[in-house]
């Protein structure tokens, strides 16, 4: 029997990611980076704006001549300035993101002004300061400064800076390859065609949906039955993985049969339990591939809730740590409370909750077991080990699930 005391959450997402280094790096199109993380920070190759800029519509003119009237000699539009200047008495009509004409450092707004002909005079109030309607040249960033950090992740905004930046590729690590095997022989792999004795084979599904939430190569098999025989067939698919991650099979009863199947297969067995509720049963083992990096084992319970926040817990932030990101592990959000929580039992609880854009609401039904409360839930209020009674409206940390949680 193992007596050594379940592990705390951190100390085991700590021992898992030490086994973890990312991916060889390969540079990808603005296209294919989407959701990636950066191998290499972005340094600006150019200065955004690259000019003075208006910020608004209306006429550029000398901040030395605030008080005109002024004469109209030209137009500055965007994609088109005007190659002249402006001093003392002159003024350029000009749109918004247009470059400034040389001397003029003020725009006049158009709803300031009245014009009759070429000539402008002030209409109603005083125009504001100077400057107050300029996008000063660098005001975004400076050729030679980093704009984004390695291991960001990338996104649209990101994209889009990456690319003002002057780049059309970026450095990221390559997808790794998830294997996902879900084992019992209680599992139908046909939902239509499910006998009394059996359930519908959905964890491979939810996992391999979970690791599809960031770029990953994903194959799925099962369900695969509970011999060693099968084990090692399935096993022997998974030669080039990346990740392997089941789901079932993983405890310590007869019919586990992850780890044997493993120890057989040659991989190390680096076993623990975690002391969290649902999910205490894991099971991480590396085993040496040609190329010399270690491949990695994840054997998650086979109840669907436990499966899935062991998932989140631990299969996406290995993922995230061999994409090279900066901070694997999710970190909490502060909620308020929308009904009483009771006191916490022994293990540290995550509690399947439904955040409404105000308050957090438990779910009634908590079992491991139950999908339809975990698919009407998209945060865990995490819940210490013995954690006091607390009311509606106190403040709680609550894990966000969609898109995989926040890093």
């Amino acid at each position: 029997m193992n007596r050594t005391p379940p592990a705390s959450l951190e100390e085991a997402q700590a021992r898992l990611l030490a086994l973890v280094s990312p991916m060889p790096v390969e540079h990808v199109d603005m296209e294919g980076a989407l959701r990636h993380f950066l191998a290499r920070p972005v340094i600006a190759r150019r200065t955004q704006p690259s000019a003075n800029l208006s910020a608004m519509d209306g006429y550029a003119v000398t901040s030395q001549d605030m008080a005109g009237p002024w004469q109209v000699i030209g137009e500055s539009a965007a994609g088109r300035p005007f190659s002249g200047g402006v001093t003392a008495g002159q003024a350029a009509r000009i749109s918004t993101g247009a470059v400034l004409p040389r001397g003029a450092d003020a725009v006049i707004l158009q709803e300031d002004i009245a014009r009759t002909g070429d000539v402008l005079t002030l209409s109603g109030e005083a125009p504001v300061p100077p400057h107050k309607h300029v996008r000063p040249r660098g005001l975004d960033f400076k050729d030679g400064q980093e704009v984004l950090a390695r291991g960001h992740r990338i996104g649209p905004a990101q994209l889009a800076l990456a690319i003002s930046a002057g780049h059309k590729y970026l450095a990221v690590h390559r997808p790794p390859s998830v294997f996902v095997l879900d084992t019992g022989d209680e599992l139908a792999d046909d939902p239509e065609n499910c006998a009394p004795h059996q359930i519908p084979a959905s964890n491979g599904i939810m996992l391999a949906g979970m690791a599809r939430m960031l770029p990953c190569k994903v194959t799925r098999v099962g369900p695969v039955p509970d011999t060693l025989d099968a084990l090692a067939t399935a096993f022997a698919k998974a030669e080039d993985a990346d990740l392997i991650v089941t789901s079932g099979g993983a405890s310590v009863g007869d019919h586990d049969l992850i780890k044997p199947a493993l120890e057989a297969w040659g991989a190390k067995i680096d076993f623990w339990r975690v002391a969290i509720k649902p999910g205490k049963p894991i099971l991480v083992a590396t085993r040496q591939q040609d190329s010399g990096r270690p491949q990695i084992v994840l054997g998650l319970p086979g109840n669907p809730v436990s499966s899935h926040v062991t998932a989140y817990h631990f299969m996406l932030p290995l993922l995230r740590g061999l994409l090279g990101a900066a901070r694997p592990v999710v970190r909490p959000l502060l909620m308020p409370l929308g009904a009483p929580l009771p006191r916490n039992g022994a293990r540290r609880t995550f509690v399947r909750a439904h955040w409404d854009g105000i308050s957090v609401i438990p779910q009634a039904v908590q079992d491991s077991s139950a999908l339809a409360s975990l698919a009407a839930s998209n945060v865990l209020i995490d819940r210490p080990a013995q954690a006091s009674e607390l009311a509606r409206g106190e403040m709680v940390e609550a894990f966000w699930l969609e898109n995989g949680g926040i890093a």
